[in-house]
């Protein structure tokens, strides 16, 4: 007669199984740590200590103008790492939705919020839109991030290119063209000395005839130029920024 009892008994300690499955899921997601949100002044939280005043500064400004122009709300968030936030079994994608949905950036009406993450250990980072961006504009979040934050970070300039990208992101929410990234500081006197070797073999070769080198060097010098100045012209209220706004998915990642 006990046998009879064996399936029941067997589907009892299936379910609660799957009960304990389920609250351990649970609980991992409730373990993981999110910044509080920032004061209304602020659009920012740097965990990970990487803003300096005064892109902090710029950064809050551009932030400001942008919410009460266009209702569109941009916020940064840095953290050491997504293991410091409990999250090491998370994509940076993955963090950087939860946070987005867990802070509501972006109003119920217009669900347009813009959330840049910095993962500084993980040398990570992340634009993540609102569910009215769609997936229309992946592109343009992409090149902010390839060219605008990315190169900066290489440098290790972490203040400096969290604050192009920010400029990035307030151009493309405003249906701009999107800043031009910094050129080093050597483009222009290199530029300069090329156009002055230039002229100056030009001279020579009108003195002495022509020289194979000299020629070759000219090629050179004038390809450099090319290049140069194509690339320079081609680069190229209160916060309530909470209010029921939700992650689309949309965004590009980088990694330096």
């Amino acid at each position: 007669m006990r046998n009879l009892h064996l399936p029941s008994c067997l589907k009892n300690l299936a379910l609660a199984q799957i009960f304990m499955v389920a609250i351990l899921c649970a609980s991992l997601s409730w373990a993981t740590i999110y910044p509080d949100k920032p004061p209304d002044a602020d659009f920012f939280v740097d965990g990970a200590t990487l803003i300096q005043p005064n892109e902090a500064e710029q950064i809050n400004q551009l932030a400001s103008k942008l919410l009460s122009e266009e209702k569109i709300p941009i916020f940064v968030v840095t953290i050491p790492s997504l293991a410091g936030q409990e999250a090491g079994g998370m994509s940076i994608e993955e963090y950087a939705a939860s946070l987005f949905n867990e802070w509501g950036i972006g109003f119920e009406d217009r669900n347009n919020g813009m959330l840049l993450l910095v993962a500084h250990l993980d040398r990570k980072a992340r634009i993540e839109l609102g569910a009215h961006w769609g997936l229309t504009y992946d592109l343009d979040a992409l090149k902010v991030m390839d060219t605008l934050i990315i190169p900066q970070f290489k440098e290790r300039n972490f203040s400096l290119g969290i604050l192009e990208g920010v400029k990035g992101m307030e151009a493309m929410a405003r249906g701009l063209q999107l800043p031009k990234p910094e050129q080093p500081w050597w483009i222009i006197p290199l530029f300069l000395l090329c156009i002055v070797g230039f002229v100056l073999l030009i001279i020579n070769l009108f003195k002495t005839g022509r020289s194979g080198w000299a020629w070759a060097l000219i090629a050179f010098l004038g390809v450099m130029i090319f290049f140069m100045m194509r690339n320079a012209g081609s680069s190229g209220g209160s916060s309530g920024g909470f209010g029921g706004g939700f992650s689309g998915g949309g965004g590009a990642t980088g990694s330096w």
